[in-house]
């Protein structure tokens, strides 16, 4: 070989090395033999296992049962590798939505430990979606990706990551994740936005339908709403008696009916909130 050769492949090798390294490192795979709960840390890209789940256990979640029956049915399916759709759980606040994805998950994995993971995203990390599906789609593990109070303020595009992965995007999401989401908003979308859009644009229909459709890419529809005083009043009474409340000598009725005059609204929140007040009062320790 003469030099001129030799400086060429020198050169070539060169070449090779300085693209191997500023080259994408594959997406590794994650462990998720360690817990059946995660939260994905977008900046780290991390899945950080959760041991103790906060959640409430499905028989206490009172008021939804037709949401819960759905919701638990569409999740076994999913579980157990039929098909199954991604769901968007709307409606008003503290109503039960995201107690209820954890209520059954956790129905789920005791009957059948490890049978599904529960993975955590967070509003801000929507952008990361592309990248925790491709690092999922290498594992054998069914997984329900969840992110809690989701919706959009105007300009905000990072939407677009969320609807690709839900229908249109070339690849699609794995066969092994499911996606669920709560929000306040049905339409992921404040009311002024669609209206300023609409008002806004050339072709009005035209202006909102992107942004409107993400709803529907989800195939499941829950809507969640205050409930009515004997609902709450039995929340109540299935708290109390689960944690031993129902002793202290307390008209937990008349108490409750109060609390929520303080808090304008009746609701599974205001109701737990109101449990964890008399628990304190009595020194009675809950798990929650």
């Amino acid at each position: 070989m003469n030099d001129s050769n030799t400086d060429i492949l020198t050169q070539l090798t060169r070449i090779a090395t300085a693209l191997e390294a500023i080259a994408p490192k594959p997406c590794p795979v994650p462990d998720l033999d360690t817990a059946d709960a995660f939260v994905w840390h977008a900046e780290k890209n991390m899945l950080q296992p959760v041991i103790n789940v906060n959640r409430v256990d499905l028989d206490l979640l009172l008021g939804i049962e037709q949401q819960s029956t759905i919701l638990l049915e569409n999740t076994h399916r999913f579980a157990n590798k039929f098909p199954a759709n991604n769901a968007l759980l709307w409606g008003a606040r503290g109503t039960g939505k995201s107690s209820l994805v954890k209520a059954v998950h956790n129905v789920l994995i005791k009957k059948q430990p490890g049978l599904i993971k529960l993975i955590e995203i967070h509003r801000e990390d929507i952008p990361s979606l592309p990248l925790l599906l491709t690092m999922l789609n290498q594992t054998q593990h069914r997984c329900l990706l969840y992110c809690d109070d989701l919706s959009f303020d105007d300009h905000d595009d990072s939407y677009k990551s969320l609807k690709a992965v839900l229908d249109g995007g070339v690849e699609g999401r794995p066969d092994n994740v499911l996606f669920y989401a709560t929000s306040n908003r049905r339409h992921l979308m404040a009311r002024d936005m669609i209206e300023n859009e609409r008002s806004t644009a050339i072709h009005a229909s035209e202006a909102v339908e992107e942004k409107v459709s993400l709803s529907d890419r989800f195939g499941l529809w829950l809507g969640f709403h205050n409930c009515d005083q004997a609902t709450y009043l039995a929340m109540i009474d299935g708290y109390a008696k689960r944690y031993g409340l129902d002793k202290g000598g307390l008209d937990l009725h008349a108490e409750a009916i109060e609390w929520t005059m303080t808090r304008g609204a009746r609701s599974g929140r205001v109701a737990w909130q109101f449990i964890q007040d008399i628990a304190g009062r009595l020194g009675i320790p809950i798990n929650s």
